[in-house]
């Protein structure tokens, strides 16, 4: 495995951060990765529909005190390529995450996961507990679906599920995402439909999808999915919090409620006026949430 990067480092004017784009090579695949700042090292994780550019707002306020690196996923997703096999959807993530972060050479790290990306994280901090230093969980439905709970499916979800490669399926789809659909802008859906429209893109995430909803039905995959046992044995180790919008139409704040005593030692953040992508929403919040948590101060 090697890596290379192109050297190339953008301005975003509305957040006032330089992001430096990488791409790295792993198991054949080019990855697409952002990074930015110094310090300790931080690993954020999207989820659906979601790709590095979500994380921008949150990125500007850790730069400061971390190195965040930020990659796009397998399945589709952001500027990674398209063609990664991900027979095993989801999980096939979590191989892809470990071997990304070997490539950059991270040794210990904090990781952070959003929704589906939330699962990954967990995932990999039970199969590589030695790797990382604390973990940060926001708004999972499917942590919530891996410790038994079951929720009926929203707007928002539908939404997602209808997306069907316009501009307009794909704003409905973000706007579901956020309570303030001011933070939904042009710019945002012009970058997000180049990313979900580029050649093979709706192909791979449709494929992994649909490999990720037949998990739960394989008699031995489906052990991988099921965090009943495992989760709260690794947050009695791990120092882990959980941060959820008290609006969010997606991952429903009643699913993350009925979470919270599952996770006993797991620290949880409710946050006003958020909805799925609550660092979108409140990143400020967020960001001192974090880093507080992170630096212990």
């Amino acid at each position: 495995m090697f890596i290379w990067e192109d050297g190339m480092v953008e301005i975003y004017d509305h957040e006032g951060v330089a992001v430096r784009h990488g791409r790295a090579r792993v198991n054949g695949i080019r990855m697409h990765y952002v990074t930015a700042g110094e310090g300790e090292p931080l690993l954020l994780l999207h989820g659906t529909p979601k790709t590095h550019f979500y994380w921008y707002r949150l990125i500007a306020l850790l730069t400061p005190h971390f190195r965040v690196v930020a990659p796009d996923s397998i399945g589709g997703y952001g500027e990674t390529d398209v063609s990664a096999p991900t027979p095993h959807g989801l999980l096939n993530r979590i191989d892809q995450a470990r071997d990304f972060v070997d490539t950059l050479c991270l040794d210990r790290f904090t990781i952070l996961g959003n929704s589906q990306g939330a699962f990954a994280a967990a995932r990999y901090a039970l199969e590589n507990p030695e790797r990382v230093e604390k973990m940060v969980l926001i708004s999972s439905l499917t942590i919530g679906q891996c410790m038994g709970i079951e929720q009926a499916p929203t707007d928002a979800m539908r939404a997602l599920m209808g997306y069907d490669g316009t501009p307009q399926a794909m704003r409905k789809m973000l706007e579901g995402l956020v309570v303030d659909r001011s933070k939904i802008t042009d710019e945002l859906i012009d970058r997000r439909q180049a990313s979900a429209t580029r050649p093979g893109a709706m192909e791979a995430m449709d494929r992994f999808l649909k490999a990720t909803g037949g998990l739960n039905k394989h008699p031995i995959l489906s052990m991988h999915m099921n965090l009943r046992d495992s989760l709260p044995k690794l947050t009695k180790v791990l120092p882990t919090i959980f941060v959820w919008g008290n609006e969010d139409p997606f991952a429903l704040p009643e699913t993350g409620r009925k979470l919270e005593p599952l996770l006993p030692d797991v620290k949880f953040h409710w946050i006003a006026d958020a909805g799925h992508q609550v660092q979108t929403d409140k990143p400020d919040v967020v960001g001192d949430i974090i880093r507080q948590f992170v630096l212990g101060k």
